[in-house]
């Protein structure tokens, strides 16, 4: 499924993945990084007149965490594209950027700007939800609507700067990719899981933690102290479509009753028998909501 969206900037506002340097009246002082990297994404397989659907991902995963829901989107009739958040999935750090929330945010705009180039919708899971929300406020021209699925949006889960020394820190990380911790979180986050599923994901979920860079950019977010939005909620005007998993045990459903209630123009939509990513869980009952709010807005 993976592909290579090529040449998209991350540096700052004035960084254009078409352009070949930043503008002449910079004063020489000003220094703005040109980072250009490799960014890992699914392509569509057909284009179409209704907006594009845009995957974004749960915190340390990558657009295969689709895989189940992707292919049912397009069967469906929808331009569907899947991207790796930067500092996740397997886009080429090789010349390791910041990967902070500033520096997420970018990379997305560029790949908009470069690849979608109209309102889209944007499609984010758990702390993947507080991504798309940071996104719409700060590049509203960018987005049509929002769907947002166990969405990890306050402050209990969109993280805090972190003060522990660096060896500390990197020694936390690296256990993120260990699979007895993989094998366990998988137990949290799916609702029914056999042992060759669960085999499955664990080395799905930490494919892209074997990268050489994964390990620093990662550190790096920690530090940054995370996504804040829970001021930035009642500032979206967006049209969303809020899916909860009915027995998801990371996300408490109160949380997805208080996005509904503070976000201006949302439905919310339950999925029985799922737990925390209902996409892998229930990737039809997922994908017939996402198509329902596309073509129709109601379901």
């Amino acid at each position: 499924m993976s592909a290579k969206c090529e040449g998209l900037g991350i540096g700052d506002v004035f960084s254009d993945g078409n352009c070949g340097g930043f503008p002449s009246f910079l004063p020489k002082e000003i220094t703005l990084s040109e980072t250009r990297l490799m960014s890992s994404c699914v392509k569509p397989v057909i284009r179409s007149k209704k907006s594009p659907v845009v995957l974004l991902h749960c915190f340390d995963s990558s657009c295969l965490e689709w895989s189940y829901a992707f292919p049912l989107l397009e069967e469906a009739g929808l331009e569907t594209w899947a991207v790796d958040v930067l500092g996740w999935g397997f886009s080429d750090l090789d010349s390791l950027p910041p990967c902070n929330v500033q520096t997420k945010r970018s990379h997305l705009y560029q790949f908009w700007k470069s690849y979608i180039k109209r309102p889209m919708v944007l499609v984010g899971p758990s702390l993947g939800a507080a991504v798309a929300l940071d996104f719409a406020v700060n590049h509203p021209e960018a987005v049509e609507k929002l769907v947002l699925i166990n969405a990890c949006v306050y402050s209990n889960c969109t993280g805090h700067p972190t003060k522990l020394p660096k060896v500390v820190a990197y020694a936390g990380v690296s256990l993120l990719k260990s699979i007895p911790l993989r094998l366990l979180a998988n137990k949290l986050t799916f609702n029914e899981l056999s042992l060759a599923r669960n085999v499955e994901w664990t080395n799905v979920g930490r494919l892209h933690c074997l990268l050489p860079w994964w390990e620093d950019a990662t550190v790096n977010f920690m530090y940054s102290g995370g996504y804040n939005v829970v001021s930035l909620i009642k500032q979206v005007k967006h049209r969303a479509l809020i899916i909860a998993g009915e027995d998801d045990r990371i996300i408490r459903y109160k949380d997805a009753v208080r996005l509904h209630c503070e976000l201006p123009n949302a439905i919310m939509r339950i999925i029985t028998d799922s737990g925390h990513l209902p996409h892998v869980d229930s990737p039809a009952s997922v994908s017939k909501l996402i198509t329902e709010f596309v073509f129709h807005e109601s379901c």
